[in-house]
């Protein structure tokens, strides 16, 4: 019984088809039970994501860090939760998957502790370095990573798509209710004075809280989201040598991950928590304003995820995220050139109801064109080349901002950068498919 378990979705298919056996079905509930803890551990991570991000800037500022240092301190921060994630995926699949989910989650909650406890720079630096801290409102850390696995493992592969797409509506839908919370949160906690420091700092303590929070929903998933011995040690197919997890994938998986890399370059010059507070340099939008704004925001990107599915079972996995995310990001060089704030939130909204329509695709074509025993510790690779994209710009934007002229450069860098990603992206692999959409 242990080993039918331990098989997960390789066995999927065929227990659906046995309606007589008690025993398939009971492991067809544990499949949606974990499938259910998944999404919720989604939905608490990203609404604190997106709280944070929101007043992440507007405290560091408020306790004494100039935007040179914050852009520095975010940097840092992205670069030390590359470490841990590097450290944590492409273990997790020998390891554990589950207790490097709690891992990660304790780290989560104690950078937040350390960001609220304290406002000496160095220490801000060591928590943001050690543990999980997400200044853009997207996945930082080892999660996404391991939970796409998991998932993976989980679902059919006729069903995969749809229900990434399902998982990140769920993550954008928090998103945006963290967001509207986090600049709401601020102004009902410290209401006086011209910086509501105690505020935003609830906003910090809150973060942490739901790591704990996370922790214990992730203490609950079964074994049907491990890797099975089936998948360990795959008959007839010869084993070989393996380098941060993966053998057999390890082209596709470098390849792919300099191009992601690529991409979160770009887009981290516009990160959720440096957009917000160009909003409050360009047009002096308050934040309880800003949550308001990305609220809409990324519930947009989160309801296009729905139609991404049924666009790549049309056109593939390649085609829907190059044709979604190249008028994204004209849109993202647009934005800046907006004269007013309405113009500049329209822009802004209808970017987002396209911008994340590539990041369900994404990551089905990811867990499709690699092998089931290696999955985690790709995406933990592709991830971890996405966090390094994104952690070096903030530094910059930094720097910008601390200069009137060029606040507006970020957005016209990033997006050219992720324009050119989508075109190489195309070339290098439109004509790989992945094993459904082969006819």
């Amino acid at each position: 019984m242990h080993s039918m378990l331990d098989l997960g979705q390789s066995r999927q298919n065929v227990s659906s088809t046995m309606p007589g056996d008690t025993r398939c079905k009971s492991e067809q509930k544990n499949l949606k039970y974990d499938k259910g803890l998944l999404f919720l551990a989604r939905f608490t991570r990203l609404f604190a994501y997106g709280a944070l991000s929101v007043v992440l800037v507007f405290y560091l500022t408020g306790i004494g860090l100039t935007e040179s240092r914050v852009g520095m301190l975010l940097t840092l921060t992205l670069l030390g939760d590359t470490i841990i994630s590097l450290i944590l995926t492409t273990q997790a699949d020998r390891i554990g998957r589950r207790r490097m989910l709690i891992v990660g989650s304790s780290l989560m909650a104690g950078a937040g502790l350390a960001f609220a406890l304290t406002s000496n720079f160095l220490f801000l630096v060591v928590a943001g370095t050690i543990g999980v801290i997400s200044p853009s409102g997207n996945e930082v850390g080892p999660f996404l990573s391991i939970e796409q696995a998991a998932l993976a493992h989980v679902v059919s592969a006729s069903n995969r798509t749809t229900a990434f797409a399902w998982y990140t509506l769920t993550g954008s839908f928090a998103t945006a209710i963290g967001s509207l919370c986090g600049g709401i949160v601020p102004s009902l906690v410290d209401s006086s004075g011209t910086v509501p420091i105690r505020g935003y700092r609830s906003v910090v303590i809150a973060y942490a809280v739901l790591g704990i929070v996370l922790a214990l929903v992730f203490a609950q998933l079964s074994s049907a989201t491990e890797v099975g011995q089936s998948e360990d040690r795959p008959s007839g197919l010869a084993v070989k040598k393996t380098l941060l997890g993966i053998g057999h994938s390890r082209g596709i998986v470098f390849r792919l991950s300099g191009l992601f890399a690529l991409d979160s370059f770009g887009g981290g010059f516009v990160v959720q928590s440096l957009a917000a507070y160009w909003f409050y340099l360009r047009f002096g939008v308050k934040p309880a304003a800003l949550g308001a704004i990305f609220f809409g925001a990324n519930l947009f990107a989160g309801i296009s995820a729905l139609l991404a599915s049924r666009l790549a079972s049309r056109i593939g996995l390649v085609r829907t995220m190059v044709f979604t995310h190249l008028p994204s990001n004209i849109l993202l060089i647009l934005l800046p050139l907006m004269p007013s704030l309405r113009l500049a939130i329209g822009v802004l909204l209808l970017r987002f109801s396209i911008s994340q329509m590539d990041v369900p695709t994404r990551q089905s074509y990811t867990m499709a064109v690699v092998r089931p025993e290696e999955r985690a510790a790709a995406a933990g690779i592709t991830g971890v080349a996405r966090t390094i994209g994104a952690s070096i710009p903030p530094v910059f934007v930094g720097i910008m901002f601390a200069r009137p002229k060029w606040i507006n450069a970020p957005f016209f860098i990033a997006g050219t950068l992720k324009i050119a990603y989508d075109l190489l992206l195309y070339r290098q692999f439109v004509a790989i498919q992945p094993p459904e959409e082969k006819f």
